[in-house]
């Protein structure tokens, strides 16, 4: 096994090979405007780290959300490219089970919360029951509205809404290095995962304005 692993769904452009045991080579950088720019430089770049071809890869897997429109589908079209130009699976993963999966082992093993920064004054997030067990659908609400009892937080959503979120920690964006991780762990006990298919929860910043009038030629 060597997974491909990969995710923009967040500011963070992470990138990882895991061989079925241990992440072999990883890259992340945090720019939520260059997501299209550097995605295939971080794949290069840990590929040469590793020593290894493309062409050595048996699976991909691709965080499919919650996140914004734009970044999110940088990663899913590229995981798709990888697939069928290797003609090997694309697997899925939610955003939110790799930070989950990378939380602090203070808390990783009782119940806590995950919150990504959706924009808009608002958060993607779901509650855990521990590192590897969610609870509750990925949602995007306004953190005043929510009541999370207390519990302890992580991600960018959690660090950037103190008042809603009192207990928030690291880690603050989604790695690759966790994506390819829990993958390789839910494969090994033959798990299925998801489709590599977005996970927006809203709709897209752009949209065509309401009345619009066609004025092209019939």
């Amino acid at each position: 096994m060597l997974l491909l692993a990969l995710d923009t769904a967040t500011p963070a452009v992470t990138v990882a090979l895991h061989d079925g045991t241990s992440v072999v080579a990883a890259s992340s950088q945090v720019d939520a405007r260059r997501h299209g720019e550097l995605l295939l430089p971080a794949v290069d770049r840990v590929l040469t780290a590793a020593g290894l071809r493309l062409d050595a890869v048996t699976g991909i897997v691709v965080g499919v959300g919650p996140g914004p429109y734009t970044g999110l589908r940088v990663g899913l079209m590229t995981a798709d490219t990888f697939g069928l130009a290797l003609g090997v699976p694309v697997h899925g993963l939610c955003t939110l089970d790799g930070l989950a999966y990378a939380a602090d082992r203070s808390i990783a093993d009782g119940p806590f919360v995950v919150a990504t920064d959706a924009r808009r004054k608002e958060v993607y997030w779901a509650r855990y029951a521990d590192s590897r067990t969610r609870l509750t659908e990925p949602a995007v609400d306004r953190p005043g509205e929510l009541d999370i009892g207390g519990l302890p937080a992580v991600g960018a959503g959690a660090l950037l809404y103190p008042d809603a979120f009192p207990d928030a920690r690291e880690p603050e964006h989604v790695s690759a290095a966790s994506l390819a991780a829990l993958a390789a762990e839910r494969l090994a006990a033959g798990e299925e995962l998801l489709a590599p298919r977005p996970l927006y929860l809203r709709r897209p910043d752009a949209q065509v304005p309401k009345n619009y009038k066609v004025v092209t030629p019939k």
